[in-house]
């Protein structure tokens, strides 16, 4: 063994647990502090209903998997806050005289819209200053949106 490069050894180290209980032993620090000894821990003890202070991994594990839950249901939120119905028709993104003219007609979110596009192209020509070009814009738009259109719209009326 080399000399001068180990560690001073105590035999006679003293060992202070929180509850109180101390006793010595062999350590290359003069005084040891504890939070648990045999004294004073359930498993020795039998006293299950006295818990230890510290996070166990079960925790841990338990928050990071609602963390992950927590931004999976933000995540679905946020998407069905997009493909929303009462959406306004002017996010469509829409000519404004177009959309002005869907509203005038009563039709001023989304879930109008698809509703009136269930009875057909024709029913959403016939709204005054809607005509063909903002039709094929608007289900354009739609679809890129995330909106299911209705077969009936996809029917084309010349």
């Amino acid at each position: 063994m080399k000399k001068g490069i180990h560690p001073t050894y105590y035999p006679e180290a003293k060992v202070t647990c929180s509850c109180g209980n101390t006793w010595t032993t062999g350590s290359t620090k003069k005084e040891i502090h504890t939070e648990v000894c045999s004294k004073c821990h359930p498993f020795f003890t039998g006293q299950q209903q006295r818990l230890i202070d510290i996070e166990g991994q079960v925790d841990r594990f338990y928050k990071k998997l609602q963390a992950r839950q927590d931004y999976v249901e933000g995540k679905k939120a946020k998407i069905d806050a997009k493909t929303s119905p009462d959406r306004s028709v002017k996010e469509i993104g829409l000519t404004a005289r177009a959309a002005e003219a869907l509203e005038k007609a009563g039709l001023d979110n989304v879930g109008k819209v698809l509703e009136k596009l269930t009875e057909g192209e024709a029913a959403l020509l016939a709204v005054e200053g809607f005509g063909r070009k903002s039709l094929i814009d608007m289900k354009k738009n739609l679809r890129q949106m995330g909106y299911t259109l209705p077969s009936a719209a996809e029917e084309i009326v010349v």
